[in-house]
């Protein structure tokens, strides 16, 4: 046996006494030590510290500390996550699971934030800190309005929209009764078809649907002689629509839609345009010119957009290049985060790009 397992093999013998009492290694935690890991927050508000925060001091803070990941209002940059939006997209084959769509408990929001944000530096923000961020994401869920102050002694009275979608495990109960019969090994189906294939969409390059963009306009502009076999039959009333199309796009600058296309990029994350746009956290944007504000069915609208809407305001193309040049300036209240565009000219560029998505059934 070497000299150091010998050493080993000595202190082992001297130590045994205390291996009754714990191994002899470590201490009991101090009470500070204990209080540092014991943050935990509970549905029912317990483990909350005291405090509070408002919505606008919360946007200030999460444009700061968060908004570099998840988007001035929610909406994600990049790979990260999404907080705001997707309602009810939870029966869609690729759901939006947000704080709003589909998150079942406030404390959750509040104990994430806590314990594990901003990136990189956990567990820096004081308790008013948290409160304000989580007040302002609650906003732009549409929760609350934005003169909402969170604190310990009013949360437990918020609940998120999709609390009652969760319940308790009762897979023992249930599923492994009904799973605990004798298991089929082979030969267990008679045949296997083939229901439904993986698709992802929206994979067309930006710089493609810019061209597709000016050859559509171009087509309308210089169209293709043709040849009409029934050319004497008298059609004219069914003609208009088509000429009305023609002259509606043929006002449209090509070269400023496509500039305003680029431009969309800051925008696509919360509003989409074209064939089959859905609604995200933001509405979509299909003729979106002439549109009264607030008006589109199936879209949950702030309270200020929607009394906009109903005094009369119109979404004219002077009225959409002022709101996209400050919306909060614009609209006091609005979700809208965006900061708005640096020039009058970019805003007018992406007007002129929505114009070509002039039907709302596109």
């Amino acid at each position: 046996m070497s000299k150091f397992l010998k050493a080993c093999a000595g202190a082992l013998l001297v130590a045994s006494p205390a291996l009754a009492d714990g191994y002899g290694l470590g201490r009991p935690a101090l009470t500070e030590e204990i209080a540092a890991w014991d943050i935990d927050v509970r549905p029912d508000g317990m483990g909350l510290p005291e405090g509070s925060g408002d919505v606008f001091t919360g946007e200030e803070i999460f444009s700061e500390k968060c908004a570099i990941c998840h988007g001035d209002f929610g909406e994600a940059v990049g790979r990260w996550p999404q907080l705001a939006g997707g309602f009810d997209t939870l029966t869609d084959q690729r759901p939006v699971k947000t704080i709003g769509s589909y998150w079942p408990y406030l404390s959750t929001v509040y104990d994430y934030v806590h314990r594990a944000m901003p990136f990189g530096d956990a567990q820096s923000l004081p308790a008013d800190d948290v409160y304000a961020i989580t007040a302002y994401l609650l906003y732009l869920n549409d929760i609350v309005d934005d003169e909402f102050e969170l604190s310990h002694e009013n949360f437990a009275g918020i609940r998120l929209p999709n609390e009652d979608n969760f319940f308790l495990d009762d897979r023992a109960e249930v599923e492994l009764t009904a799973l605990s019969g004798e298991v089929c090994m082979e030969n267990c189906k008679d045949s296997v078809e083939i229901t439904m294939r993986a698709a992802v969409l929206d994979v067309t390059p930006e710089e493609t649907k810019a061209r597709q963009l000016k050859d559509a306009v171009e087509a309308v502009r210089n169209p293709k002689p043709k040849i009409d076999a029934t050319a004497d039959m008298a059609e004219a009333p069914a003609e208009e629509p088509a000429e009305e199309a023609t002259m509606q796009m043929a006002s449209i600058d090509t070269e400023l839609a496509a500039a305003g296309e680029k431009l969309f990029r800051q925008c696509k994350s919360c509003h989409q345009v074209g064939a089959g746009a859905k609604n995200r956290s933001g509405p979509v944007l299909n003729a979106i010119v002439g549109r009264t504000a607030g008006a589109l069915e199936g879209f949950r609208y702030s309270r200020p957009m929607q009394a906009a809407g109903e005094k009369g305001l119109v979404w004219t193309e002077d009225e959409l290049a002022a709101f996209m040049a400050n919306p909060k300036t614009y609209m006091k209240g609005t979700k809208m985060s965006f900061r708005g565009f640096k020039s009058d000219a970019d805003a007018k560029a992406v007007i002129e790009y929505l114009k070509t998505f002039d039907s709302a059934e596109m």
